[in-house]
């Protein structure tokens, strides 16, 4: 018997080396013959200069380096200038491609680990949703992942926001299994993105300070707290030197909030209309969240997947190759809706996803921009958050416990 499990396990090892070999293969063939990486390659010589030169992966001279990597030559001023702007302990992440000094191998590798976390990601919110879809459905749920327009993009550009979204499903999925502790290690480590993930920490720090889980805050606090003091050991000041890139990264990108680009749009009442956009839905927020506070895993869910879809619209830099974000909320809908309405259901979420995978496509190609690269149009921050929001709102009745207090009273009223 233990013989037997042996063979399994160096089988399934075998078998796991030889896929990934083949998947490195053919993204070392698509790195050679198609430049990109822009993502992966800052954090690649960032990460590289500080490990074998020793210098800051924030400071102008590494800035150059990147530059020159990708354009041959400093950005020029109407050019992304490629700077550094993750938190320092974000090498843990990048350290062991670093040390590859061919950066299209280096790319590919990378790329082939994104690939696998798209897969893995499909699994983990399966388990978090307890979503059982049928062997047809599963398969379209592991292409769709990677051949969206929201899954190719950051895949291509080598965005590790896949590697966060990872983090943040795998935290809901040792939530869900009662595992605080590792819950909230995967959650401080998901920080390496911190605006992508602000908003939705924000929510489960209330919710777990409302509901007593303190070993979900101490051990997300105390991971974010030894990472920060451990990347103080190696640059001191790295937190003044990263918060002086974060604030000069909207200087060289194109808009990064739905807030700029109404202010391109509507020069005129784009600001006032970004305002209020802001204001409803920080108000919406934290309404919901204090209203539906005592829900159980399903509400909590219902939750979470509306303050994903709230946080890329309520005005906070970040972009649309980051909104694979959005994944777990968009799994728990169709979920929600296999389970209440059967192979109705099914026939919904495989028209949806088709729907979603055609219409963005159409959209980021009818609207691209061309100038010293191809860059997607601001229009892309539309899409996917105003389909999701009302779905969630369809379902929010059945998801989490509805309003009665209103409609009894007034039932008392009527029928003394």
């Amino acid at each position: 018997m233990i013989r037997s499990n042996r063979s399994k396990i160096v089988f399934i090892a075998l078998l796991f080396v030889v896929i990934f070999s083949l998947f490195t293969f053919g993204s070392y063939q698509f790195s050679r013959t198609n430049p990109g990486g822009s993502d992966f390659l800052v954090h690649w010589v960032g990460t590289r200069e500080l490990v074998l030169n020793g210098a800051s992966p924030y400071s102008d001279e590494v800035a150059l380096k990147i530059q020159t990597a990708a354009y041959g030559r400093p950005a020029r001023s109407n050019e992304h200038e490629l700077r550094v702007a993750y938190p320092l302990y974000s090498i843990i992440l990048f350290l062991p491609f670093s040390l590859i000094a061919d950066f299209i191998f280096a790319r590919a590798i990378w790329m082939t680990v994104l690939e696998f976390g798209l897969f893995a990601l499909v699994f983990v919110l399966l388990r978090v949703t307890n979503w059982k879809p049928k062997r047809m459905t599963l398969i379209f749920l592991l292409l769709f992942v990677v051949f969206w327009y929201h899954g190719m993009r950051p895949l291509i550009n080598g965005n590790a926001v896949i590697i966060v979204t990872l983090l943040l499903s795998a935290g809901l999925l040792a939530l869900r299994n009662g595992e605080q502790e590792l819950a909230g290690v995967l959650f401080a480590f998901s920080t390496i993105k911190p605006q992508v993930v602000v908003i939705p920490l924000a929510f489960l720090f209330f919710w777990s300070l409302y509901r007593k889980k303190y070993r979900l805050i101490g051990w997300m606090i105390g991971t974010v707290a030894l990472l920060t003091a451990a990347a103080s050991l190696i640059i001191p000041d790295w937190i003044i030197q990263n918060l002086r890139e974060v604030l000069r990264y909207p200087l060289y990108n194109p808009p990064g909030t739905l807030q700029d680009c109404l202010k391109v749009w509507f020069p005129g009442a784009g600001g006032r209309l970004g305002l209020a956009v802001t204001v409803g839905l920080s108000l919406l927020l934290l309404v919901e969240w204090w209203h539906n506070r005592k829900g159980d895993f399903q509400a909590f869910l219902w939750l979470f997947s509306l303050t994903l879809v709230c946080s890329v619209w309520i005005g906070i830099q970040t972009d649309p190759g980051n909104f694979i974000v959005l994944l777990p909320a968009m799994f728990f809908i169709f979920s929600f809706w296999e389970d209440r309405w059967k192979k109705k259901g099914v026939l919904l979420t495989l028209g949806v996803l088709l729907l979603i995978t055609v219409s963005i496509w159409v959209i980021f190609i009818t609207s691209l921009e061309v100038t010293y690269q191809p860059i997607q149009s601001p229009i892309m921050f539309l899409p996917l958050p105003a389909l999701l929001f009302p779905l969630l709102y369809w379902i929010r009745w059945w998801c989490v416990k509805p309003p009665t207090v209103w409609y009894e009273q007034v039932y008392k009223i009527e029928n003394p």
